[in-house]
């Protein structure tokens, strides 16, 4: 349910940025590890939108797949490997945020943890202009 306050914040961050104008397309970079649901974030965009300058924008998300690194001995890991080919049916594989090399806990995320409005496009003064005129 958080996706319902995360996507009010992207409306706001992108009509900030949108100078008045109408958004048209909001991208996205969504950590793995932001426990946020893709098609919930995308719901709550489009109901927190209407109304506003970004109604109709389409929410684009890039999923970051996290990346660990151990600060004692500098190994890196995925927390959540795939499982292995032909082995999708057995219990998924548990996330291990401890260190696959010296076992200790306490690694840093190198990446995974994003939740960022990379870009907006905006649509110019003569498609609005336009759009107005055929109607």
């Amino acid at each position: 349910m958080h996706e319902l306050s995360i996507s009010s914040a992207i409306v706001d961050t992108a009509l900030r940025h949108a100078g008045g104008r109408r958004v048209t397309v909001v991208e996205m970079r969504v950590g793995a590890l932001r426990q946020v649901v893709p098609e919930s974030l995308g719901f709550y965009f489009e109901i927190v939108s209407r109304d506003t300058l970004c109604e109709g924008a389409r929410l684009d998300q890039e999923i970051v797949p996290a990346w660990m690194r151990c600060g004692v001995c500098g190994c890196e890991w995925d927390p959540a490997p795939r499982p292995l080919a032909g082995h999708e049916a057995l219990a998924p594989v548990l996330p291990s945020f401890r260190c696959p090399a010296c076992e200790l806990a306490g690694a840093e995320v190198v990446r995974g943890d994003e939740l960022e409005v990379e870009s907006i496009e905006v649509a110019d003064e003569t498609s609005v202009t336009a759009a107005v005129n055929q109607t």
